[in-house]
Formats: structure tokens, C-alpha cells, sequence
């Protein structure tokens, strides 16, 4: 059994992934000697550096502080992998073959959490947009939290939301609970949430009811005198422990009803258990996004969170970056970017666009992510990308994946009904997008996308002479 408490140094190899930096700076906060490795540099890696953590971007044992390569420490040392390592990295493998403690991001997080009070939020997708919301909402409620997410709070500016008392991070902990390579089966919370079960990850669950069947053991694993909150339809019934359902379009015991956009904020009310909120405000755009407000509302009733401060509280909720991020709002164009990559998340994403601007013309800019993703859905994405007026479909990000033969963006661009779609690649993007006579542009996509924003932001400005905000 690991002991944290003893651990003085940690490594992780992958520390430029979000789940990832948010551990090195839980830990370099609590005193801890830090150092890492990741493929390639980033804003955010360019954070952690600047934190005083040590990261360097080759696979190459020389390059390890020479303080982590002193085997009579390793007792005292944590190594700490993502799975989408491969199996042939050479400092993961030189730590192994020289017993070092190496293990799992998802395992370390669970050993976190086991000290304190724990709401672990599930889902296919909304994880990241519920958690932050949660976290928040306890903050502004008064309820001390530690926060884990799966992105970069607006209102924190960072994806790990410290309690008041770092060294002991907090008695309440925010957390995400993954279902990728069955991570969250680590995790045995206070209070589960769960926001969908969609297919996914078919290249590690195979078919839908595997990952169901892993989802109710997630569940299950709810402590005894816990709470699961999930949404109404999911499959998750269980007789023996306290439950509620949440919606915004089906009969549920929490609820967001009479919604209506102005001013591009939702305005909605809260009802539940003996409670009703009129004229709540969410400033984050999208119907799903104001059913994830009421599944973080829930929880937050769960903590006792006073009645006006959660009014309050959700107003000043600024979002996560890359989560339907607005860059340019003018009445010439209009440019968001979005983190969707999944069918369903695509189909939101775009019917909030068309919500907001219904008499406008949308160019959607999407990068399919993994082959193994695209080959099972490529169905389902054209059918969501093909509520877009124009497409661009931007070529396969790989991540943690080796080439399929016969899968490219191609197959999913063949289905599309658009008449207005083109392959591009990402060098000829922006030339391609200073042709087009465009009202709102949106760019989705979880791979490296997000690299193309500030190249698109800086273009869209001077070809509409906009001043820079």
C-alpha cells in the first residue's frame, strides 16, 4: 500500500495531459519534488515549468533529473503514468526494471480521494462542465473544496481548484471520474454524479453494455450511506442506496424548466426536492449545459449550500476553457471553440450555435479524434456535423493510436449531406478560411486543434478589422 504521506519526490511521465498536471500540482503544492516528461510542449506545460516543475519533451533517460534516477531513494519516489504511454517507452519501462513504485494516474487518484469526503462525476460527456460547476458553487456556498478537473476553470484559471489548506488538500474533494481503461473503478465516492452513458472508448469496453455493466459498478461503489444523482433514462436503478434523477426535458426529482435565452446567457428554473429557484442565469450557452447546472445544483443542495448563494454562485460561473469558448463576438463574426469530439457532444455543441443564431450561417472546423473512434461512429458524426451549413474536416488526430487501414476523415466526409464540405489540411486552413465569406465559425475537436485558435483569432481580427480585445 502506498503511503503519500512518505512519498517526497513524483514523476510523471505524460504530465502535459490534463488529468495529469493537475496531480503535479497537487503534489508540487504539498511539498513534493517534481519532474516530468511529455511529447510535445504546450501552454500548459509551459504553466508547469514556470511553476518550478522540471519537463522535458524527449524520451531519454539522460534527461531525468539525476535525483529520481538515485534507486536507494526509490522507496521515497512516485512514478506516475497515463495509459496513453506506449508500451515501449524506455523511461517508463528503465523505472520498472528497477522497482520503482510506478502506477496509474486513476490509481493515485484514488488513493487522494480515499482521505477525504468525495463527489466523483462520471459521464461520457459534461464530466468536465458539472465538475467545475460543483466546485464552484460549493466555493461561493462556503463549502472548502479541493477540485480535480478535466479542464481550465475560467473562474480559477487553472484545472486544479486548491482548498484553503493545501497541505492537507481539504476534507471535500472535486473529482473526475473517467471511464477510460475503467479508471474510475477507483474511486468509491460520497456522492456520485453521472451525466451519460454513451458509447465510447469501444476500443476498450468492445460494445455499449460493457461500458453500461462498468458504469453500475461505478456506482455500486458508491459508499454505504452515499448519493448517486444521474440523469433520467440511464440505466442506473439501484435499490440499495439513496438516488435521484435529474432533466431538463423528462419528469425527474431535480429539474430545469422554462428556459429561455437573452443577451446569450440561459435563464432557467430550479425545481426539486421542496425547493423552486425562478430566473437562474447561466452564462455558458447550450440547452445540455443548463441540464449540467442542475445536476451540479443538486449536489450542491446535497452540501447544504444556502439557497442564495447558489443563485449567486451560478451567475458568476465563467466556464472552462475550450468548453463552447467564445474568442470573438462582433456583429461581423462571430468565432467559438469547442472541445466536442464525440457524436453527441458535436450535435450540442452545434444546436447551441444554431440556438443562439438562427438566421446566421455556421462554418464548422472539426478534428476527428483517434481512428478507432471514427470507425465506430463515423455514421453518427456526419449525421451531427451535417447540421452545419458549411464543413471543414480537418485530418485524424492519432493521440494514443496507430494508422487503420481504411480509416481516414475521408469516411466520414463521404456521409455528410452537406453540399458545402471540403477536406483540408491543417497548413492550408487558414487560407482556406480568409476565402470564405463567414458569419460564425466554430472549431471542435479534441486533439491539437486548440494549437489553430490563436492562428484563427489573430486572422479573423484583422480580415473584419476588428480591435483586439
Amino acid at each position: 500500500m502506498i503511503q503519500l504521506e512518505s512519498i517526497k519526490s513524483v514523476y510523471l511521465i505524460g504530465i502535459g495531459g490534463i488529468g495529469m498536471s493537475a496531480l503535479a500540482r497537487f503534489f508540487n503544492a504539498n511539498g513534493k519534488k517534481i519532474a516530468g516528461y511529455d511529447k510535445t510542449p504546450t501552454p500548459l506545460t509551459d504553466e508547469l515549468i514556470s511553476e518550478n516543475i522540471d519537463i522535458h519533451f524527449e524520451d531519454n533517460l539522460n534527461l531525468i533529473p539525476e535525483n529520481f534516477k538515485k534507486t536507494s531513494d526509490k522507496n521515497n519516489i512516485l512514478i506516475i503514468y497515463t495509459p496513453a504511454i506506449p508500451s515501449d517507452f524506455s523511461e517508463l519501462n528503465w523505472f520498472r526494471q528497477n522497482n520503482y513504485t510506478v502506477v496509474k494516474r486513476s490509481e493515485v487518484l484514488g488513493l487522494i480521494t480515499k482521505q477525504s469526503f468525495t463527489i466523483a462525476v462520471a459521464g461520457t460527456h459534461g464530466k468536465t462542465t458539472t465538475s467545475s460547476i460543483i466546485a464552484h458553487l460549493l466555493k461561493q456556498g462556503g463549502v472548502d473544496c479541493t477540485a480535480f478537473l478535466g479542464g481550465i476553470a475560467k473562474n480559477y484559471n487553472t484545472n486544479l481548484v486548491l482548498g484553503k489548506n493545501e497541505k492537507n488538500s481539504s476534507s471535500v474533494l472535486v473529482v473526475e471520474a473517467d471511464e477510460f481503461d475503467r479508471s474510475f473503478l477507483t474511486l468509491y465516492p460520497d456522492i456520485a454524479v453521472v451525466t451519460s452513458m454513451d458509447a465510447d472508448h469501444l476500443d476498450i469496453y468492445h460494445d455499449k453494455k460493457n461500458l453500461e455493466d462498468s458504469y453500475k459498478e461505478f456506482v455500486s461503489q458508491v459508499k454505504k450511506e452515499g448519493t448517486t444523482i444521474y440523469k433520467t433514462g440511464l440505466d442506473l436503478k439501484n435499490e440499495n442506496q439513496k438516488q435521484y434523477t435529474y432533466s431538463i426535458n423528462a419528469p425527474a426529482d431535480f429539474r430545469g424548466e422554462n428556459i429561455t435565452v437573452k443577451n446569450n446567457k440561459y435563464i432557467f428554473d430550479f425545481t426539486g426536492k421542496d425547493v423552486r429557484f425562478n430566473g437562474l442565469t447561466l452564462g455558458l450557452p447550450g440547452r445540455h449545459n443548463v441540464e449540467n447546472a442542475v445536476a451540479a445544483i443538486a449536489v450542491a443542495l446535497q452540501m447544504n449550500v444556502a439557497h442564495e448563494k447558489l443563485s449567486s454562485g451560478l451567475s458568476s460561473y465563467e466556464g472552462v476553457k475550450r468548453r463552447f469558448e467564445f474568442h470573438i463576438r462582433s456583429p461581423k463574426i462571430t468565432f467559438i471553440d469547442d472541445y466536442a469530439h464525440h457524436p453527441e457532444e458535436l450535435r450540442a455543441a452545434i444546436l447551441s450555435v444554431k440556438e443562439l443564431y438562427p438566421d446566421k450561417k455556421i462554418i464548422g472546423i472539426f478534428q476527428p479524434h483517434l481512428y478507432s473512434r471514427t470507425k465506430d461512429f463515423a455514421d453518427d458524426f456526419a449525421k451531427s456535423l451535417s447540421l452545419l451549413d458549411e464543413l471543414i474536416l480537418l485530418d485524424i488526430y492519432p493521440a494514443r493510436e496507430k494508422p487503420m487501414a481504411g480509416v481516414d476523415s475521408k469516411l466520414i466526409l463521404d456521409k455528410v449531406t452537406l453540399s458545402k464540405k471540403i477536406l483540408c489540411s491543417k497548413n492550408n486552413l487558414l487560407e482556406e478560411l480568409v476565402s470564405r465569406d463567414a458569419e460564425v465559425i466554430i472549431t471542435l475537436g479534441a486533439g491539437d486543434i486548440d494549437q489553430l485558435v490563436d492562428p484563427i483569432n489573430e486572422m479573423l481580427v484583422k480580415k473584419y478589422k476588428l480591435s483586439k480585445s
